[in-house]
């Protein structure tokens, strides 16, 4: 599972700018926008929030995946919509596009699934908002994760600056937002913002590996991430509070597995 390769020109203009699968207990959404580096349109954001929708909704699904097509995950927000924005950036109509943009990677970072972002190339200020939000991610060794805003002169949005520092702490957050030192894959797995970086070819295998468990039960899956979101947070609670959010459900699991389950020799032996 990687990034899918981009299509001729004639193919892109008749598919749309994000792709949607659902097979064997996993979801897949694939930015389909490389002539623009992926640059999420309000377009790309609507279909994002649908397909979020459809992940809540569908108890099948157990592992979410986000990759990109072409050699480059996401440049950020697509610059249109930013430049009609920055005319008037206190209108309705500013504010509507903007939030349309921030609630679809707010959406992949909620979702009641494990999910697992797939960066090759490069992601930038949305883009690696979007990368972020997710629960895991990998990447490539040479990809390339940059904040973005300060160059582009303007202030971090969406909740950069947090998703940054829940990951990598107060300097390293200050680093990457504000000073605009931007960290390669390699980099990112050192500073705990990357899970994995591995080449192109080798994340397939590392991408089936996470999704293989929560996708083969994804009831139970989705009441583990229930747990560790009340237990991690923002804000994280203490042991003793961990024990009594784990308790009730761990009991739910080991009534539904059953005390013959746990026989080696299998069902009805002792």
């Amino acid at each position: 599972m990687t990034q899918t390769p981009a299509p001729s020109a004639e193919a892109a203009a008749a598919e749309p700018p994000v792709l949607i699968s659902v097979a064997g207990g996993v979801a897949r959404l694939t930015l389909n926008n490389p002539r623009r580096k992926n640059a999420i349109s309000l377009e790309m954001a609507a279909m994002i929030e649908r397909f979020c929708d459809r992940v809540e909704s569908d108890h099948s699904i157990g592992a979410v995946v986000v990759d990109a097509a072409g050699s480059y995950f996401c440049s950020g927000a697509d610059t249109r919509d930013l430049a009609s924005s920055s005319s008037d950036p206190s209108s309705p109509e500013a504010v509507s596009r903007t939030s349309a943009v921030y609630g679809a990677f707010v959406r992949v970072g909620t979702l009641p699934v494990p999910t697992i972002a797939v960066v090759a190339g490069g992601a930038v200020g949305a883009g690696m908002n979007l990368a972020l939000a997710a629960d895991i991610m990998v990447v490539t060794p040479d990809a390339v994760l940059d904040s973005g805003f300060l160059a582009r002169s303007i202030h971090p949005g969406g909740g950069h600056i947090s998703l940054v520092g829940r990951s990598v702490g107060w300097s390293g957050a200050i680093a990457l937002a504000i000073c605009g030192q931007p960290l390669t894959g390699v980099e990112a797995v050192a500073s705990g913002l990357a899970h994995a970086a591995v080449p192109a070819e080798e994340i397939p295998a590392v991408v089936d590996r996470l999704v293989r468990l929560p996708a083969g039960d994804a009831e139970l899956t989705r009441r583990i991430m229930t747990s560790a979101r009340l237990e991690l947070g923002p804000p994280a609670v203490n042991w003793s509070s961990a024990i009594e959010i784990e308790r009730g459900v761990q009991m739910w699991s080991m009534s539904r597995k059953g005390d013959a389950a746990w026989s080696s020799r299998g069902p009805g032996q002792r």
